[in-house]
């Protein structure tokens, strides 16, 4: 509708400019061929008016509105605001119309209109005429097809800005959902190793280790669904922080893993996505020492600075360093990096394995 109605508006402003502006230069003009009377203003209103239906139909508007003009020029009369129609028609064919379409429509409207120079006697002589009279097809149309090159480049722009979004949205599902399930498979798999080890000589023990795998699958059960109605946007929906780190812990010592925890400064409240991201470098890194190291051992440090929380999860090193190929290391690295923050994992001096990362938390909310 909105379109419609600049339509409109366009095509009376333009057969108004005509109307009026023909009337003018025909007055004040000292070299002039035919008389503008009724069949010239008629003409002039019938191109200006034409202008309706450009956005609709651009290419039947220019061969109509290139008609019209020729006729008016072949017919005597002198140059003037009819070609202001003529201008609007090119540039609209240039601008919403592709160039195979464009190009052999501007071409046979340049035709109709050439026409004139061979019986208008205000027009340049012969070829003379070519270069002025092509001039009212040529830059319009140049401007026009400008103009539809930077609109498609800049929808291009936002198509792929909004496909990077997307796959920058799957990768992060991707993540939450490996972080969660591995980290519960991983202490599933060593509770029930254990259960399958002790199982012969003391059932009873296997029976604690049962009951483990059985917390343990439903708290990973629970925070996959918690984890799944985040990625729903749930206003429901609490993503887990470092306020669970208790929890984590007493998890891993249930999977065999007994983890320090050492807490420096005052912890407070984080920003939602700075919160959620220690904790999955919490949870990943107690998983990778559940999975490689042979010395079930961490000592986790979470330091809370004025402007960044600083986490480190270092373990004993007791053979080659596991998740080389995996996606726990690069994703955990991916995370924190996305904040704006610093990674780093690997063997240190002393024989460890240590994971730090520093998440900014200033200007979060």
């Amino acid at each position: 509708m909105r379109s419609l109605i600049g339509n409109v508006v366009l095509a009376v402003l333009v057969t108004l400019v005509g109307l009026v502006g023909t009337s003018a230069a025909d007055h004040w003009a000292t070299v002039t061929g035919r008389t503008p009377d009724a069949l010239g203003f008629a003409l002039v209103a019938a191109a200006g008016l034409t202008l309706v239906l450009r956005r609709y139909h651009p290419v039947l508007t220019l061969i109509a509105v290139a008609a019209l003009t020729s006729t008016y020029l072949v017919v005597g009369y002198p140059y003037g605001p009819i070609l202001l129609a003529l201008v609007v028609a090119v540039y609209t064919v240039a601008r919403h119309r592709p160039p195979a379409t464009s190009v052999p429509t501007a071409l046979g409207a340049l035709v109709m209109l050439l026409v004139h120079i061979f019986t208008n006697s205000t027009a340049l002589p012969g070829l003379l005429g070519v270069i002025p009279g092509s001039a009212w097809v040529v830059v319009p149309f140049a401007v026009g097809s400008v103009v539809r090159l930077q609109r498609e480049a800049a929808s291009r722009a936002r198509a792929e800005v909004l496909r990077q979004r997307v796959d920058d949205e799957r990768l992060r599902i991707a993540q939450e959902v490996h972080d969660v399930v591995g980290h519960g498979l991983a202490a599933i798999k060593m509770q029930a190793d254990v259960a399958l080890h002790v199982l012969p000589k003391k059932p009873e023990q296997a029976e604690v280790a049962l009951e483990a795998i059985s917390r343990t699958s439903s708290d990973a059960l629970d925070e996959l669904r918690a984890t799944l109605r985040v990625v729903r946007s749930s206003s429901q929906a609490q993503a887990p922080g470092l306020a669970r780190l208790d929890d984590l812990r007493q998890r891993m010592g249930e999977a065999g893993v007994q983890v320090q925890v050492i807490t420096t400064g005052e912890p407070r409240e984080l920003p939602a996505v700075v919160d959620l991201t220690g904790y999955r470098i919490l949870q990943e890194s107690l998983t990778n020492v559940l999975r490689h190291s042979g010395d079930k051992r961490a000592t986790v440090t979470v330091d809370y600075a004025t402007d960044a929380v600083v986490i480190t999860v270092a373990n004993p090193l007791t053979g080659p360093p596991g998740d080389s190929g995996g996606l726990g290391i690069p994703g955990m690295r991916q995370r924190v990096e996305s904040l704006g923050g610093e990674f780093t994992a690997g063997p240190t001096g002393d024989g460890r394995f240590e994971v730090h990362a520093r998440l900014p938390i200033e200007g979060r909310s």
